[in-house]
């Protein structure tokens, strides 16, 4: 288990086109629910000839409660067309702080409160939209203590 703290810093995103599953979920149906989402954009990505542009990603719309709006897939950079429940979407452009999570997925709420301290004591409010890429596969890096998570949550 790391016990490096994530230093949040100030980034500019910049909007990003996406391919996506989006559906609302139950919080305890993610794992299933991002190894689908994943699977299905690959899958279409691959059939039209699309060129994915980064790692695969979950983002949130609202605060997850016991139910969760999210959208998972992978940034592209051509042209996505919409096709059997894959959507095309967007990470938008945003001032955002981002920190790099390291360890077990249970533990990224830790990363998250950092990241609002931080916001909130340079006077921002978060929106309510976040999203994390998952930079580590657990197929490959079965050591969960080792797993990196990039977490970016714009300022309202």
């Amino acid at each position: 288990m790391s016990d490096t703290n994530p230093q949040p810093r100030m980034v500019h995103t910049v909007e990003q086109p996406t391919a996506v599953v989006h559906e609302r979920i139950p919080m305890d149906g993610l794992t299933e629910f991002f190894g689908r989402a994943f699977g299905t954009v690959m899958a279409a990505a691959q059939v039209q000839n699309v060129q994915l542009a980064g790692p695969p990603f979950a983002l949130y719309r609202g605060m997850p409660t016991r139910t969760v709006d999210v959208e998972a897939g992978f940034p592209v950079n051509a042209n996505f067309l919409e096709t059997g429940g894959v959507a095309k979407g967007s990470l938008p452009e945003a001032e955002a702080f981002e920190a790099l999570h390291i360890g077990p997925y249970d533990t990224l709420q830790k990363t998250y409160g950092i990241i609002q301290e931080h916001m909130k004591a340079e006077g921002f409010t978060p929106s309510d939209t976040m999203w994390e890429y998952y930079l580590s596969d657990p197929a490959t890096e079965p050591d969960p203590t080792k797993w990196q998570t990039r977490v970016v949550w714009p300022i309202a």
